[in-house]
């Protein structure tokens, strides 16, 4: 009888740090490598049990004494966007979408510059140059995908300028939205808000159960969105449980 033979991963645990989310309390996170032929089967295994992908590190909160980040997922069959969400699609309703492979260009970093430094400027990404950006995008053994959003084309035919992109993990049960970034002087548009529905709508015609939408933290005035998009399921001591309201 053979045997297959598997690399299973090593996990790490990192040093204490100061926690970005929540002033005065201390984060650690484990972590492992997402590398070689494996990578794709188990960043689908990892993200179900609440792991997070930066490049080929899959991690997640190791907090001794807090709980507060809680990996959540959309239901996308059961989601329908009330009137808030309709006015921002309808809003969007102008831009021309692509999806491309990911490999970082001049323009996306121009826009996640421009993005980091008007919304994270005190952010642990407010200090990546250029060539980390492009690990970030680049660097990747998982499937994956940016998908780009563009204004409209000139009446020559031009490209138009590219406001908003997202960086995309195609799971086994879903789709997990890694990083996005978009032009901060569109406020009125929402486009953080529009990448969210657009990724839930893809992942359904996909036929993918779950959006992946990473930490909800209640308190932080920067997670506390992901609450909005309901239904979603939230993972707990005892599994994903769902929330519709």
């Amino acid at each position: 009888m053979s045997i297959e033979r598997r690399n299973f991963p090593q996990f790490f645990i990192t040093a204490p740090s100061p926690c970005p989310y929540l002033p005065g309390r201390v984060e650690r996170k484990v972590f492992t490598h997402l590398v070689g032929l494996d990578a794709r089967a188990l960043n689908t295994q990892l993200s179900q049990g609440g792991f997070r992908r930066s490049q080929n590190i899959a991690y997640r909160p190791a907090c001794e004494a807090c709980t507060a980040c809680v990996s959540v997922r959309v239901q996308v069959k059961g989601f329908d966007p009330g009137r808030r969400f309709r006015r921002v699609l309808a809003s969007n309703a102008d831009l021309e979408t692509r999806v491309v492979r990911p490999k970082a260009t001049t323009e996306h970093f121009s826009l996640f510059r421009a993005y980091i430094d008007a919304r994270h400027g005190d952010g642990g990404m407010a200090d990546m140059t250029a060539l980390d950006f492009s690990a970030m995008v680049d660097d990747s053994f998982v499937d994956n995908r940016l998908v780009e959003y563009r204004l409209p084309r000139g009446a020559d035919g031009t490209q138009g300028a590219l406001v908003a992109a997202v960086l995309i993990d195609i799971l086994g049960d879903g789709m997990s939205m890694i990083y996005s970034f978009y032009d901060p002087s569109l406020v009125r548009r929402s486009l953080g808000t529009y990448m969210i529905l657009d990724s839930i709508a893809r992942a359904r015609k996909l036929g993918l159960p779950y959006l992946y939408l990473g930490y909800w933290v209640r308190g932080s005035r920067k997670m506390d969105y992901k609450a909005t998009f309901l239904p979603q399921e939230r993972l707990t001591s005892e599994g994903w449980v769902l929330h519709r309201r």
